[in-house]
């Protein structure tokens, strides 16, 4: 797999539909790792799409993404990310 193939992945929502993403940065916070992903979305300008933050596990050879589920972790996560972007 090439580099540039390691930066996108599939992921699917409770629904079933699958999204292709770029992996936009992956982050640490509060001991634990957060992806950023940007949906490849045609109709949309990257400026218009939102990113989506997932959890990011790694166990063993493994490593998928999660739901944040807690409404008060995601937030601080966004605050997080903001903060980030600001310092830019």
């Amino acid at each position: 797999m090439t580099e540039e193939e390691q930066n996108y992945v599939e992921i699917c929502d409770e629904d079933g539909c699958t999204t292709k993403c770029e992996v936009y940065d992956v982050v640490d916070f509060e001991d634990k790792t957060y992806a950023l992903l940007l949906p490849l979305d045609d109709e949309e300008s990257d400026e218009e799409a939102e990113l989506i933050v997932l959890e990011y596990i790694e166990d063993g050879d493994e490593s998928y993404f999660q739901n944040i589920e807690d409404e008060d972790e995601f937030n601080r996560v966004c605050e997080y990310i903001e903060s980030l972007e600001e310092e830019e």
